[in-house]
């Protein structure tokens, strides 16, 4: 890839719009300024004092917020609760442009969100303390079910790709529950033209016929799920090149600092991390990922070419510390610019970075 390359696919992502299906999360977090402690006269305990309340889409909302911010139009369909929660999520979801149209808002669930306190000491260092989840334990009602069947079956038409983030890790409580995984397998044979990616917590060896986008823990899991020991990058390769054997879709095998290693009918092909300096914060690196990857693909880009943008925009957005991190067009740039004065003496694939 060079900077025509690259440019020329940029210039495509404004003309793509992605349907992403899942789990929405409101990330919430919470800042405490240990300064103004305060201690309860009825409990003794100290009582914690907030300055500032900071809400952003989560979950399949920090895709979405990748997607938005590299200029694609995205489409959102989920499921939310009538409460507070949900009306900061919809919030969030609208000031970043996405269309929420889809979003199903069912009065017996809630919406979904990780609660993140964060102290603050009187040196001003920030730090998060424990995390308060919120979540649906019980399963999807079967009517709510059959509606995100019924809606996705409408919107695939109108898009170019369908990204899945299948967040919730009890089975069949979040939105994508068996018959709607089923059915986005069985859209994805029907429709060979869009591109189909999945992202899933616990269960993404269950996915057919889409992209898959497994870190070293998921891959592992998928083929061996009562694995207890270290999640290996040697073992997570092998699984991978299973999953892809089984499913003949490419695999995105996710590896932090070591990038990604890309499994298609060319074999393994090994696209490296963009190296970063200073303080990172991975939470969210892998959805940075989906969405440089999907919208790459969407754009006409090969497999490897998409694997080199998911990592240049992961290592963008892991450098954003304490929140929901995106990369610009113009930061994608520069960073690939960046790139290829520095990789010099690096081993990089044949094909990820020419010119």
């Amino acid at each position: 890839m060079n900077q025509a390359r690259l440019d020329e696919l940029l210039n495509r992502f404004p003309h793509l719009r992605v349907l992403v299906v899942g789990d929405f999360f409101l990330d919430k977090h919470l800042v405490i300024d240990r300064r103004l402690r305060e201690v309860s006269l009825e409990t003794g305990l100290e009582a914690y004092q907030v300055v500032d309340i900071r809400c952003s889409p989560g979950a399949a909302g920090t895709v979405t917020s990748n997607l938005r911010a590299l200029g694609v139009k995205v489409t959102a369909l989920g499921v939310i609760g009538d409460d507070g929660e949900g009306y900061e999520l919809r919030r969030g979801l609208i000031e970043r442009g996405v269309d929420i149209e889809p979003l199903i808002q069912w009065s017996d669930l809630f919406t979904p969100t990780y609660t993140k306190p964060r102290m603050r000491e009187a040196d001003g260092r920030e730090y998060e303390i424990q995390r308060l989840d919120i979540k649906n334990r019980i399963p999807l009602p079967t009517e709510v079910e059959e509606e995100v069947i019924a809606r996705l079956r409408t919107l695939v038409p109108k898009v170019d790709a369908v990204v899945v983030a299948d967040q919730v890790q009890e089975r069949n409580c979040g939105v994508i529950t068996d018959r709607v995984r089923e059915e986005i397998g069985r859209l994805a044979l029907r429709c060979p033209g869009k591109i189909f990616a999945a992202d899933s917590r616990e269960r993404i060896g269950l996915f057919r016929d889409v992209i898959i986008k497994p870190n070293r823990r998921e891959a592992i899991l998928a083929m061996q799920p009562d694995w207890k020991g270290e999640f290996t990058l040697e073992m997570a390769r092998e699984c991978s090149a299973e999953l892809f054997r089984r499913n003949q879709k490419p695999v995105f095998l996710t590896a932090g600092p070591h990038g990604i290693f890309l499994f298609t009918e060319k074999g393994c092909q090994h696209v490296l991390a963009v190296p970063v300096e200073g303080e990172i914060d991975i939470v969210g690196a892998g959805d940075s990922v989906m969405a440089g990857v999907v919208s790459a693909l969407c754009s006409g880009a090969e497999p490897e070419e998409a694997a080199l943008l998911g990592n240049i925009v992961a290592s963008i957005t892991i450098q954003q510390i304490g929140t929901t991190g995106t990369a610009s067009p113009t930061q994608v740039r520069e960073r690939f610019d960046y790139l290829k004065k520095t990789t010099s003496s690096r081993s990089l694939p044949t094909g990820a970075l020419k010119g």
